[in-house]
């Protein structure tokens, strides 16, 4: 491309997303390619396998963006209409593309099999368009160029299957959408503190702040702010970020506990690796939950030593030696039964930091104890503690919700023990 487009749309075409029959993987990875090339998206739309609909996004589209970008709609059969809608929208005719269909032969050659006349259909090309070689299926994409009233305007056709779009956009299309700026994030993550509470605090910095822009995600129980700069190829980002990102830390840094981590486990592994640290769980009220969300970690391995479910007292007793004497005075939902489940756990994996959780998450009151009543557990050397949290039941999820923010807080717990124990790879930090 002689000149990067300044805006960018995505537009996804498919019935079955509409439907909710496939989950719109393609947007998210596109937006964030998009970003890297420092293009401003705007919109996304998703439009059904309706040529007259999927004509009026295109046009609606291209009205407000310099470009866009569409993924589905490019298969062998009768409802795959998208290249032959943006063509005309665009006035191109689709001619026979050679390389295309040399292409297309030679990946049922691979296979072992013919293609049938439905597959010819994939390589037909708007005339003068930039053609994509799919390594991964049978449907090439495209750049095609605009004419008469979309003079200046830029369409890009991709694959609909996430494993054939998504290398052909990294290897094919974003080197010719790079261009003298892009965009540069940062994201920070907080716990314990809501989105309205932390806007509060930062609020003239979120108002005044136009490079980098500062702007909040929340999710349960915690908050992401996401840091954005646009810096020129070649450029510091960090010269613009990281005196922000101190500013913040001023303010909110009691909250901080990660800077691109993605979430609280990979946090905690992170931090577990590093120092050569391992941790083990004992979990009643959330069934799983935390060892659950430590293994979904690349790596969990290497620091994840045991994890018990010990759902009933008899197996709290058994398993993890909770007396009987202390489960008939205090009962299985209480701060004492917390530390002896911690305790037992950790003696029983000889990991550095062990994690318990035991609460009530409903939906009714058990033991004379209210629904939402939650105590975690933590021991190790740095840190041993007891949390007694209170989960208010949220709408017609609220059993799922407190175990969710149960597990998010003993994840939390055992992040803030594993930053405070000492390191076994070195001593020192």
């Amino acid at each position: 491309m002689d000149q990067t487009p300044k805006t960018a749309e995505i537009l996804c075409v498919g019935t079955e997303l509409l439907m909710g029959n496939t989950v719109n993987t393609n947007a998210a990875f596109l937006a964030r390619g998009l970003a890297e090339a420092g293009l401003n998206l705007y919109h996304q739309t998703v439009v059904g396998d309706n040529p007259q609909r999927l004509r009026e996004a295109v046009e609606l589209a291209l009205s407000r963006a310099d470009i866009v970008i569409t993924t589905g709609g490019l298969g062998p059969t009768y409802d795959d209409l998208t290249k032959e809608t943006i063509a005309k929208a665009m006035g191109r005719e689709l001619v026979p593309h050679k390389e295309s269909q040399r292409w297309v032969e030679e990946y049922f050659l691979r296979l072992g099999r013919t293609p049938c006349p439905n597959n010819q259909k994939q390589a037909m090309m708007p005339e003068g368009a930039q053609v994509f070689q799919n390594h991964n299926g049978t449907a090439p994409g495209c750049l095609i160029s605009g004419t008469g009233r979309w003079e200046g305007k830029q369409a890009i056709l991709l694959p609909g299957p996430p494993h054939e779009c998504e290398p052909m956009f990294w290897e094919q299309v974003l080197p010719l959408l790079r261009g003298g700026s892009r965009l540069v994030s940062r994201c920070l993550y907080f716990y314990g503190i809501g989105e309205s509470d932390l806007a509060q605090k930062l609020d003239r910095l979120m108002r005044e702040s136009t490079n980098p822009t500062v702007a909040p995600y929340c999710k349960p129980g915690e908050v992401m702010l996401r840091l954005t700069a646009r810096v020129a190829e070649g450029e510091n980002a960090g010269a613009l970020l990281d005196p922000v990102v101190e500013e913040i830390r001023q303010v909110a840094g009691e909250y901080l506990y990660g800077t691109n981590v993605g979430n609280l486990q990979t946090a905690l592994i992170h931090t577990l690796l590093a120092k050569g640290l391992h941790v083990a769980t004992a979990e009643s009220c959330t069934g799983g939950m935390v060892a659950q969300r430590i293994t979904s970690v690349p790596g969990a391995s290497g620091a994840f030593e045991w994890g018990a479910v010990t759902y009933s007292c008899e197996t709290k007793r058994r398993v993890l030696g909770v007396s009987q004497r202390m489960l008939d005075t205090y009962g299985a939902v209480s701060a004492q039964t917390a530390m002896a489940m911690a305790r037992g756990a950790r003696r029983k994996s000889g990991a550095d930091i062990a994690v318990s959780v035991t609460g009530n998450a409903g939906p009714e009151p058990s033991e004379g104890k209210p629904v939402g009543l939650v105590f975690i557990g933590v021991d190790s050397d740095a840190m041993t503690t007891v949390q007694e949290v209170h989960i208010p039941p949220t709408g017609n999820r609220g059993r799922e919700y407190i175990r969710e923010i149960a597990a998010s807080q003993a994840l939390y717990l055992a992040l803030q023990a594993a930053k405070l124990t000492v390191s076994r790879e070195n001593p020192h930090q």
